[in-house]
């Protein structure tokens, strides 16, 4: 899954992948972005005078979100992304509690990094391991040293997974693997088709949460099967667990026992965590060391990581321990989504998965993506409230779709607070 700050991308059809050869970007921020640019689906080309008008106006929401979410006084998530440098500053206030800043600064990944990796290893419950720059060099590092050590450049995954959708054809086209999709449906892959795939695979690579199809997860008896299915097959199993962090309370077992079914987890220290960036590789100890002379080949031994080392070590001890209450909580504001648009007198509402798995979901309404933007930038501006602080992306005709996350502001909502601001943002809907 998964790489700078809260970040998404889109523009398929909910719940369908575009095709391996369609290369869409990956924005850094992967939000869903249909009024942000992104290339249109199934519509006639423009003429350059009307892409002009169209990445103009693009540009001026962009901004004008970024201004509404910043003067918002309640908001159900404030990512990183929205924030002003001496805002994101800020995270490290206070780091001195969590690394010795009289120390040697890092040099090529010691120090800080260092101390980065252990914590995070340590977390996981895995021997150790190794910082990367970015989560899509992470698992590219991962799954060619698999690949190697099985003789099987082949990965399967799901059509939806990030790879497939947000990393413009990397695992083929820069690292020599051939990604095979064991379904597109949104929802997880079950052990029937990890087990019945019809040709060889040496990795079998999960995505946890799938966020492309909602943020989704198995149950942990349907994990633990699919796993079995792949060991069955002498597979490899990585977990692209970008927001594992995520992923506790639906699993109701502790980080170390989530990622120790895998034989490699990748992790991210923004998605979740709130840092400057950043991601990690964890796995056995061989593994991890010849992934470091990976991360170098590919580029990622950078000189100095010092500041987004240190941000990931405030997530890890600030923001992780919150996540729980997160994810408990968006429960709450789901069910007030659905309850405040069914009195409001919306014919229709879907809310997935119904009841979240994480502290992010996805919420389609019966109306237009221009529409719903609009609405949702004038019910920031003229009430200071902003229910939905992301983009709506079109999901079919007359129907879109939009990303709700619930962050540490989140959690001052009651469920009457959620069906209030329902209320308030279907009257500017209408108005």
């Amino acid at each position: 899954m998964t790489d700078t700050v809260h970040e998404q991308d889109s523009g398929a059809t909910a719940g369908q992948a575009p095709s391996a050869d369609e290369g869409l970007p990956s924005t850094g921020e992967e939000s869903l972005s249909a009024d942000e640019g992104l290339p249109s689906t199934g519509e006639e080309s423009l003429s350059a005078d009307e892409e002009l008008s169209s990445a103009e106006r693009n540009r001026r929401t962009r901004e004008r979100r970024i201004a509404v979410h910043r003067t918002a006084r309640r908001v159900l998530n404030r990512p990183g992304h929205l924030h002003t440098v001496r805002e994101r500053l800020a995270l490290l206030d206070d780091v001195q509690d969590l690394f010795d800043l009289d120390g040697p600064v890092d040099m090529y990944g010691n120090g800080v990094v260092e101390a980065l990796e252990e914590r995070t290893a340590g977390l996981l419950g895995l021997e150790a391991a190794v910082f990367f720059p970015t989560g899509t060099m992470a698992q590219q590092v991962a799954l060619r040293c698999w690949a190697g050590r099985t003789g099987d450049p082949v990965v399967a995954l799901h059509g939806l997974s990030h790879p497939e959708v947000h990393e413009r054809n990397a695992f083929s086209r820069v690292s020599g693997l051939r990604p095979v999709r064991l379904t597109s449906e949104p929802r997880p892959p079950t052990a029937a088709e990890v087990r019945d795939f019809e040709e060889p695979f040496g990795t079998l690579m999960l995505e946890l949460p799938l966020r492309d199809a909602g943020y989704v997860l198995p149950t942990w008896e349907e994990l633990t099967e699919v796993v079995a299915a792949a060991r069955e097959r002498d597979a490899v199993v990585h977990f692209d667990g970008a927001r594992l962090w995520e992923t506790t309370t639906h699993f109701g077992r502790p980080l170390e026992e989530i990622a120790g079914l895998a034989d490699s987890v990748y992790v991210s220290y923004y998605k979740s965590l709130g840092g400057f960036g950043g991601a990690a590789l964890a796995g056995p100890r061989t593994l991890v060391e010849e992934a470091r002379a990976w991360r170098h080949r590919y580029g990622g031994n950078l000189f100095q990581q010092f500041p987004t080392a240190l941000s990931a070590l405030a997530g890890l001890e600030r923001a992780l321990p919150r996540l729980p209450e997160q994810v408990a909580h968006a429960r709450v504001v789901a069910a007030a989504l659905r309850e405040g648009f069914a009195a409001a007198g919306v014919p229709w509402v879907g809310v997935l998965p119904e009841v979240p798995h994480t502290h992010e979901f996805r919420v389609w309404l019966p109306y237009g993506a221009e529409v719903l933007g609009e609405a949702s930038l004038r019910q920031g501006e003229e009430t200071g409230v902003l229910l939905f602080s992301g983009p709506w992306d079109p999901a079919g005709p007359g129907i879109s779709v939009a990303e709700v996350g619930v962050g540490a502001a989140g959690l001052e909502w009651t469920a009457d607070d959620v069906r209030a601001a329902v209320a308030a943002f279907v009257a500017a809907l209408e108005g």
